[in-house]
């Protein structure tokens, strides 16, 4: 079994919205594409928004700083709220992509499903409060990213 496959019947099982975004008609040629008001897809905005005003308050408050942060059940959440959003963004990559969508979307879903742990790894393992601020911004940028596309 393909692991493109195995992905998509995992989140299929996991997440309701994923399958409801599969069984959506396909785009008309030539139509413009808006994938909006589809569940998975405004599943990934409210989630990227969410997750979103946490990153900026850690940063506002300077949370991560704390010692013990990263083991809080704040970050573990977080943590695994990030990874979730990454597999749907992958989600909707493969969505797009097998509806035969030529736009940028598709990519920039991918992207990001591949930045997000990429993101969140960069947060923990600043040494640094000012490395930290950094991570947490460029975390924060990602997500409003997720929320903007």
């Amino acid at each position: 079994m393909s692991c493109g496959l195995a992905l998509t019947i995992a989140l299929t099982l996991s997440n309701p919205a994923v399958a409801l975004a599969a069984d959506q008609p396909a785009a008309a040629a030539g139509a413009p594409v808006s994938v909006a008001a589809e569940p998975l897809f405004a599943d990934i905005v409210a989630r990227s928004g969410r997750l979103k005003a946490m990153v900026d308050g850690w940063a506002a408050s300077k949370a991560a700083d704390d010692a013990g942060f990263f083991t809080s059940q704040a970050f573990t959440g977080f943590k695994a709220q990030a990874d979730e959003l990454a597999a749907l963004d992958l989600q909707g990559h493969l969505i797009l992509k097998e509806r035969g969508t030529d736009g940028d979307l598709k990519c920039i879903l991918r992207g990001i499903s591949e930045d997000m742990p990429k993101k969140v790894q960069a947060v923990q393992a600043a040494a640094t409060p000012a490395e930290r601020a950094t991570a947490l911004s460029e975390l924060s940028y990602l997500l409003n990213d997720n929320v903007e596309v």
